[in-house]
């Protein structure tokens, strides 16, 4: 039986998650609903993608019976509401990174989750990559022996996007981008939180962070480096380097398509798109998709890859990294 899935938001990410949904076999996945703020919006997103059903309102998507799990698509400042709204109702629930503004609100949202006894995962697309499980799996191995530094780096210029540099609307390099190199070091790391955080960074006149710089310290003595920016182009790559060799993510470590070990390159292509995408290699959240289904079919109500304690911890360390570089949201005062 297919895992039906609802839409939440007729917007650009949730257009290409959608788009991602369709390159699983139909049997498997379908999205029988969608829902946006805006009636026509849900229908003209319904008419594009083939969807029976759309509603002008996240309550009616809410209460729909024939839904199995609903994909968060809405900015981050809404994650907390609309997390609550669907977990309250007992649906399962894939939100978009990042989870939260931060840790208390993380909380807020695994513990409704728990509560009402539902699945909920955060949307980290990048950790369900083939690149990414093949990672894994050779640093398991002790492909390149003990791990002693991980370095990446994350930037675009984003800055003329509204959403990307005004404080109300999420905006900042760490919580939109960094987010993607910090998660890629603590899979590295398992998980564990680091034992100190050094950040710097540069902030725009509207208060959110354009650039930012971060050390982290981990036990016996391994260390982390990333840089995440707004402003300019980074080499946006990663690499792990151990006591035997590296592994390489040598571009777009967001959505990584190659991997190079000690040298030696492999290609993990994503699926063509059926429709025009919004971001690079969006077909790949089809693995993330999966994931969902594989969790629910065995009746877990959190993924082994991605964690509540894996979406708890990028959260801590990411208020922390705010707290040293002065980016305050109004959810952290309230």
């Amino acid at each position: 039986m297919a895992t039906r899935w609802g839409i939440c938001s007729a917007g650009k990410i949730s257009h290409d998650f959608t788009v991602a949904l369709k390159t699983l076999p139909p049997e498997d996945h379908q999205v029988v609903a969608v829902a946006a703020r805006n009636l026509e919006d849900a229908k003209e997103f319904a008419k594009k993608h083939n969807i029976s059903r759309a509603y002008g309102s996240y309550e009616e998507l809410a209460t729909d019976p024939d839904i199995d799990v609903v994909y968060v698509g809405v900015i981050h400042p809404y994650h907390l509401k609309t997390c609550l709204l669907f977990t309250n109702a007992k649906k399962n629930v894939l939100c978009e990174k990042p989870l939260a503004m931060n840790s208390k609100e993380v909380k807020e949202i695994l513990t409704s989750a728990k509560r009402n006894d539902v699945f909920l995962m955060e949307a980290v697309w990048t950790r369900f990559f083939p690149a990414s499980v093949e990672i894994k799996r050779l640093l398991a191995q002790g492909e390149v022996g003990e791990v002693k530094m991980v370095r990446s780096e994350f930037g675009v210029p984003l800055t003329h996007i509204p959403r990307t540099t005004k404080k109300e609307l999420g905006g900042g390099a760490m919580l939109d981008i960094g987010i993607y190199c910090l998660q890629f070091i603590c899979m590295v790391y398992n998980g564990e939180k680091p034992e100190c955080i050094q950040a710097t960074g540069v902030c725009l006149e509207t208060g959110v962070d354009e650039t930012v710089v971060v050390t982290l310290k981990f036990s016996k003595n391994r260390m982390a480096v990333f840089t995440c920016s707004s402003a300019v182009e980074l080499s946006n790559e990663a690499i792990i380097m151990g006591t035997k060799g590296n592994i390489k993510i040598p571009a777009h470590m967001w959505c990584p398509t190659s991997l190079e070990v000690n040298g030696k390159e492999t290609q993990y292509p994503v699926p063509d798109p059926y429709l025009p995408l919004n971001f690079l290699n969006s077909t790949g959240m089809r693995y993330e998709a999966e994931e969902v289904r594989q969790c629910l079919l065995k009746g877990l109500k959190e993924s082994a890859v991605m964690s509540h304690a894996d979406s708890l911890l990028l959260a801590e360390v990411e208020d922390e990294i705010r707290r040293q570089v002065g980016v305050v949201y109004s959810q952290d005062s309230q």
